[in-house]
């Protein structure tokens, strides 16, 4: 996984993440995964390779609230962009969401990744708003385009 992860965060222009993970960090995160959480991965059958990940995360553990809502995040191998990959990840994840009690769908994209941001557009998003200056990447400030997806 930090071999999908790790190069995205490298070419500085796909997501506001800014320090890549070592390998015990990603088992960290996975061992700490919220119970309520989403976490899948895409794997390449051929090669037995992991080619993208997905993961939701309760958007507020501070109070039931915001029970009902989800943060995701979408990556998939630099090699491997459009092949589907996303979009059977989107799909896995969107069947899991109501048996996790989720009804929504939150997360922010870099305004300059238009390509993730049309994928998620393509998968039932909208944009709901703008973080101007949200991330400081390397000096540079990058505006976050806000987006969500409701369930009914």
């Amino acid at each position: 996984m930090v071999g999908i992860l790790n190069p995205i965060i490298a070419a500085r222009i796909y997501t506001a993440l800014d320090t890549q993970f070592s390998v015990e960090q990603q088992r960290e995160f996975i061992r700490a995964f919220p119970q309520r959480g989403i976490f899948l991965v895409a794997v390449d059958t051929s090669s037995n390779r992991i080619v993208g990940l997905q993961d939701v995360s309760p958007f507020g553990d501070f109070t039931p609230a915001f029970d009902h809502v989800g943060v995701i995040g979408t990556f998939v191998d630099l090699s491997r962009r459009r092949e589907g990959i996303a979009s059977r990840l989107f799909a896995a994840t969107f069947d899991a969401a109501p048996k996790k009690g989720y009804e929504k769908f939150f997360t922010y994209v870099r305004a300059d990744n238009t390509a993730a941001l049309q994928t998620y557009l393509r998968q039932g998003f909208r944009v709901v708003g703008t973080a101007e200056r949200h991330a400081r990447i390397d000096g540079r400030y990058v505006d976050e385009i806000l987006i969500e997806r409701l369930f009914r």
